[in-house]
């Protein structure tokens, strides 16, 4: 859930915003050219990604950033990182090898 929450650009801005402090809905979607529900319906997921907490101080609803989720997609593909870099490699190496054996063609065929 953790990324595909984070898979929209829109949703990765108002985490980068969040990184710097807590801000309300408003505040959040000052620099995004969109309507207020569709930044709240951004909000709603990554509320349910747990990738925000909004929190009530008064009449204002401010949201903060709960970086645990993030940590932890960190931690998940750290662990297959290596495997992926090796199968990219080993497929390089084969495109290569297969770029070798292709004649060359001419201009005329």
């Amino acid at each position: 859930m953790t990324l595909a929450a984070i898979a929209d650009p829109t949703r990765r801005a108002i985490l980068s915003r969040l990184a710097a402090g807590e801000a309300t809905v408003t505040e959040l979607a000052e620099p995004l050219d969109m309507s207020m529900p569709a930044v709240s319906k951004h909000l709603k997921v990554l509320e349910r990604a747990g990738l925000i907490e909004r929190g009530r101080a008064a009449q204002w609803r401010p949201c903060r950033l709960q970086p645990e989720p993030l940590m932890q997609a960190a931690e998940w593909i750290e662990r297959y990182r290596h495997l992926w870099e090796e199968r990219r490699d080993r497929l390089d190496e084969c495109l290569k090898e297969l770029q070798r054996r292709e004649p060359k063609r001419t201009s005329e065929q």
